[in-house]
């Protein structure tokens, strides 16, 4: 029998988030929806006499404040809506108004950047100086004044503002095709049982005991992807040449340029990032070595990466299950983290079970407003486990920046979004190896924290590099084919994890799998997140409640400083690669103790 993954319809309510904390019903959102239309126009109330007195400026930014808020529930109501069931076009509709509607925003609100670009720098200082209702935009009055040299016209600025809709159709073709349109083959699993794989089941089939059943997915996912490689070509092209267009648009060297300029990064902090994981590549090929003598393989494979190394350990865990391990594990951040975390289980922030149509992965998401909201497609597995830990590591820092920050600095940088995610994970580690002294489950444990390394400071590294190299490559006038895309990524993967490896043609494909190469440049952030992460959770286990205490002000932070000074009063200087050398360094203790622990030297 064919095990048939559920519909929308048949998941029990209380396994499902609730929307309805934002609109009550689809008509109170298309009430909302109607309203705002007929406010927008009042965006532009101060266009042309902004700087003629204070109480213009402060009118401008209230107002802006005010709908913005408004327009991000808009949208965030139907884009989760529209995540639980892409089939359903009733909200695919209301997700395209919404974004629709919060471009035409954008674009009668683009008229403050060139003015305040335009105008006497002196005099705008005066009016933040002379209005005390100015004084809660400084930070963001100087992170735009910084940027004056990237602000276009008027008239660009409003064309931009206007294509923005247009900028995004690669993203969502790629989402469409890749969550609605794709259709995996059943395979055999190892109880001899036909399965329909799917993106949410792909992970799990990859940590079989069974090697058929992990080549088996691992041909199934890829062969599916490699049948329509040329259409995923051409939307990853496509993004690739809108990043580097809107930069070249507004004067920055590159997209990376632009992407770090943002948060105030410098890029050497990406540059240092691969050479510190390319000078460390022996540790992962050391690694990718002990898998292959554990499992005692003759040759060693892409999707032998994901199997846990350690015999005869059960570790499955319901959602309830998942729950009380990380209430346990998260313990030692203290009783109002706790609170938090019970509220998200009470009131049913998480929607976990996986059904047709349902958005592949996990996130966290939610705006100024409302609480985090946080999707997954829940398998019984370790992994899964840490996948919750890592979202509420999101949704936390969210429930703290937005009770803490007004809406102007209401959310993180992206340079910031993955350190408490995985300072969660950090410790629920910890955590585990303290409970557990059995050494198959230690070993167990070590293992899945080494695979964690693996895939977010190694394998994030490399989705950087492929991501530059992409880039550079459209910018030297390179086209983008789908051999090209493939073959640079193929050796990617040959750098990275080595010549014990033997390389399936199907890995060349699975840059068309990745969603996060239609973010410019976000996923070294990964990597840069997990060092940052170490180093936290490390001051949070030596130095307990003075080290909550900073770590805690790090979550409630938002965006009303710049990201490394917000790192910097949590105790942890990223402006060098100190914190991933010493991530690297823990990933080489935990290697030696593991391959004691399995006897391998």
């Amino acid at each position: 029998m064919v095990k048939k993954i559920p519909m929308r319809s048949d998941v029990a309510l209380e396994n499902t988030w609730d929307v309805h904390t934002i609109f009550e019903s689809d008509a109170k959102w298309e009430q909302v929806f109607e309203v705002l239309k007929t406010e927008i126009p009042r965006l532009q109330k101060q266009e042309g006499v902004l700087l003629e007195q204070s109480g213009n400026l402060v009118d401008a930014l209230r107002t802006r404040d005010e709908l913005f808020q408004k327009l991000s529930q808009l949208y965030v109501y139907a884009s989760l809506q529209q995540d639980t069931d892409t089939t359903n076009t009733l909200y695919q509709g209301m997700s395209t108004r919404a974004v629709g509607l919060y471009s035409q925003a954008a674009a009668n609100f683009a008229y403050f950047n060139t003015e305040i670009m335009a105008a006497d720098e002196n005099i705008v200082r005066a009016f933040f100086k002379e209005e005390p209702l100015l004084t809660v935009y400084q930070h963001e009055m100087d992170e735009l004044l910084k940027a004056r040299a990237h602000i276009l016209s008027d008239k660009e600025e409003v064309m931009l503002a206007r294509s923005s809709e247009i900028f995004m159709q690669a993203s969502k073709t790629f989402s469409v095709l890749n969550n609605a349109d794709l259709t995996f083959p059943e395979i055999m699993d190892e109880k001899g049982e036909q399965i329909q794989v799917s993106h949410g089941l792909y992970g799990k089939l990859l940590e079989s005991p069974v090697r058929k059943v992990r080549k088996d997915a691992f041909k199934a996912v890829y062969g599916t992807y490699k049948g329509l490689i040329h259409t995923f070509g051409t939307t990853l092209s496509g993004s690739i040449k809108k990043d580097n267009f809107t930069a070249e648009m507004r004067g920055y060297a590159s997209a990376r340029a632009k992407a770090m300029f943002a948060n105030n990064i410098p890029e050497s902090v990406y540059d240092a990032l691969v050479e510190a994981i390319n000078d460390r590549l022996p540790l992962l090929h050391r690694y990718i070595a002990l898998r292959k003598k554990t499992l005692k393989l003759a040759e060693i494979r892409m999707y032998d990466l994901y199997v846990p190394i350690v015999e005869k350990v059960e570790m499955a865990f319901t959602f309830e299950e998942a729950q009380q391990i990380i209430l346990e594990g998260l313990g030692v951040l203290g009783e109002d983290y706790q609170n938090i975390l019970k509220e998200a289980f009470a009131k049913r922030w998480i929607d976990h079970v996986e059904n047709q149509g349902k958005r592949s992965g996990a996130y966290s998401s939610g705006t100024y407003g409302t609480n985090p909201f946080i999707l997954m497609n829940w398998q019984d597995t370790l992994d899964n486990v840490y996948t919750l830990a890592h979202e509420l590591g999101h949704s936390v820092h969210s429930y703290y920046t937005r009770a803490n920050q007004p809406f102007v600095y209401g959310d993180y940088s992206i340079f910031l979004a993955e350190v408490a995610s995985t300072t969660n994970e950090n410790l629920l580690t910890d955590y585990l190896l303290k409970k557990f002294q059995d050494k198959a489950i230690r070993a167990y444990v070590i293992n899945h924290y080494l695979d964690g390394v693996k895939g977010t400071i190694f394998r994030q590294t490399q989705f950087a590099e492929f991501e530059q190299q992409m880039h550079e490559a459209d910018q030297s006038g390179k086209a983008l084919t789908s051999d090209f895309l493939s073959t640079a990524y193929l050796e990617l993967n040959k750098k990275y994890y080595g010549n014990d490896m033997v390389y399936d043609e199907e890995i060349a494909f699975e840059w068309a799998r990745i969603p996060h190469f239609y973010s410019n440049f976000y996923v070294y952030q990964y990597a840069t997140g997990f060092s940052a992460a170490a180093a936290l959770s490390a001051k949070i286990l030596r130095e307990g409640e003075q080290a909550i205490q900073a770590y805690t002000g790090f979550l409630k932070a938002g965006s009303s400083e710049y990201p490394i000074d917000v790192l910097k009063k949590a105790g942890v200087d990223m402006t060098n690669n100190r914190a991933t050398i010493d991530a690297l360094a823990i990933f080489e203790q935990r290697l030696v103790e593991l391959e004691a622990l399995l006897d391998v030297v």
